[in-house]
């Protein structure tokens, strides 16, 4: 019996430090630098649209890029409505939003690429471009996730994690989920990359 209360007991105490260490980054604001150098930049990366169609993320060199790992059904996702409204304020100054949903974190982007645009769409005016959804985490995340933490930042730890890339193709800075699109410390890290 003792043994049976001492197994459920580390089981408990597992489960807490588990669901800490991931509540601890979608519970952050605060942003991060990038503590290295890439060997590439991040012009030189292809993906895919939401429609399947390969995409080079050359068509948007020499702009400031904001990307963002999104879902539909996060509690978060109301943060598309203030990503729309940066990225109409500031994309004839050079400045893009580049999304790339995700199902990473509870299942919470389970649509097909359709529902996505749909839903992006009818519920907030999204315009700026969305990709394929793709793995933002772990082992098998993908090449532009993959790219985005090289220089040491660490890995979106819930949606909505945001990177700031440069006109040169360089990693500013990392967001934390909770950042919102208005935040003032992202604001002015914006606006710095674009003069």
């Amino acid at each position: 019996m003792k043994t049976i209360i001492i197994v459920i007991a580390l089981a408990i105490l597992i489960a807490v430090a588990v669901s800490m260490f991931f509540l601890r980054g979608a519970l952050s604001t605060g942003s991060q630098k990038p503590t290295g150098e890439t060997k590439n930049v991040f012009w030189d990366l292809k993906t895919h649209t939401l429609a399947g169609e390969p995409a080079e993320l050359e068509d948007w060199r020499g702009q400031v890029a904001l990307v963002v790992n999104v879902a539909s059904k996060c509690g978060l996702t109301p943060q598309y409505e203030g990503l729309q409204a940066l990225y109409g304020e500031l994309k004839d100054d050079g400045f893009v939003i580049l999304a790339f949903p995700s199902n990473d974190f509870m299942g919470q982007e389970p649509g097909t690429h359709a529902e996505i645009r749909e839903f992006c769409s009818a519920n907030y005016g999204v315009t700026f471009p969305m990709f394929e959804k793709v793995k933002v985490k772990g082992r098998n995340k993908g090449e532009i996730y993959a790219w985005l933490t090289s220089t040491g930042l660490e890995e979106p730890t819930w949606n909505f994690t945001k990177y700031l890339v440069g006109r040169d193709g360089k990693i500013i800075s990392r967001f934390a989920p909770r950042t919102k699109p208005d935040d003032r410390e992202m604001a002015a890290a914006i606006r710095s990359a674009l003069d």
